[in-house]
């Protein structure tokens, strides 16, 4: 490669393993957002099980995202036509949830998530914002342990698309034919709030919600329950009993406030963390202590 070519690849580097630092998972793309690393399974005859990176061989995609910087720089080593680099998201303790807003073909997904925020009564936090070459925006959100957001396009209302684990956001300098992608607002990264969580779930979550919240309003049992009990249904063996603590806490911390019955929170949490793996009685006594931290507090 000439002088000329590397720069794009040398400035590509350099902001990968700054996000590194900052704890972000990262990988190298290419000119079309795509894994920039040819996959070593390319010629594998097919029903050949699918590898996620386990042979250990570079080329997995998102899949190949790490935190630790020589291995970054061997990855980038291997794609010599990297200019960007994708963000991994939907992992560690504090899993990075992306909200793409598309505002193209007649399209405005900014409006779109103002108008599902207004139909399910949440805020849109300030957080880190991404601008698109194509005039769009990268929303930054974490979400709780755990949680297995799962990606969608247009799901959730035109022109938004979510990335959560498996999926990947282009990191802020990384460079395509349209345009460079730039930091619009720098803030901490906000939490994702609870009730577009809920929207991001699955529907059995859902409809189990449903079953425990008997009674409630349909727009208080999406709002308040449903992403609460994804964190507990979603919680890895070691932090069930910590995860349904926190739940119940937020739980009962809305109760108070007249948004949901104590009576359903107990049960919507209790049934879950029993799905997830704990005893009834287990579980019971970890909500109950979450209920008295609240009323002594």
């Amino acid at each position: 490669m000439t002088t000329l070519d590397t720069a794009p690849w040398q400035e590509a580097l350099a902001d990968a393993t700054e996000a590194t630092r900052r704890g972000l998972p990262v990988f190298p793309i290419g000119r079309t957002k795509m894994p920039a690393i040819r996959s070593p399974h390319h010629d594998d005859p097919p029903g050949t099980p699918k590898c996620r990176g386990e042979c250990g061989r570079p080329g997995h995609g998102v899949h190949d995202a790490t935190l630790d910087e020589q291995r970054l720089a061997a990855l980038f080593a291997a794609a010599p036509h990297a200019i960007g680099y994708g963000i991994a998201c939907g992992r560690r303790e504090n899993p990075l949830l992306g909200v793409d807003l598309d505002r193209k073909n007649g399209v405005d997904g900014v409006e779109s998530l103002r108008a599902l925020a207004d139909e399910h009564g949440f805020e849109v936090p300030a957080t880190v914002v991404i601008a698109t070459p194509s005039g769009g925006l990268h929303l930054w959100f974490t979400g709780p342990a755990g949680a297995r957001v799962q990606n969608s396009a247009g799901r959730l209302g035109p022109g938004i698309d979510v990335r959560g684990y498996g999926g990947y956001l282009v990191g802020p300098g990384s460079w395509t034919p349209k345009g460079v992608y730039r930091v619009a607002e720098m803030r901490p990264i906000a939490r994702l709030p609870l009730a577009l969580l809920a929207l991001m779930t699955p529907e059995p979550v859902q409809k189990e919600v449903a079953r425990a919240s008997r009674g409630l309003r349909p727009r208080q049992r999406t709002a308040v329950l449903t992403g609460l009990v994804k964190s507990v249904l979603d919680a890895r063996e070691g932090r069930r009993n910590s995860i349904l603590f926190w739940a119940a806490c937020q739980g009962f911390k809305d109760a108070r406030q007249g948004l949901v019955d104590e009576q359903a929170v107990t049960g919507a949490l209790v049934e879950a963390a029993t799905r997830s793996g704990l005893s009834e009685a287990e579980a019971r006594h970890t909500v109950q202590s979450a209920y008295r931290s609240g009323a002594t507090a």
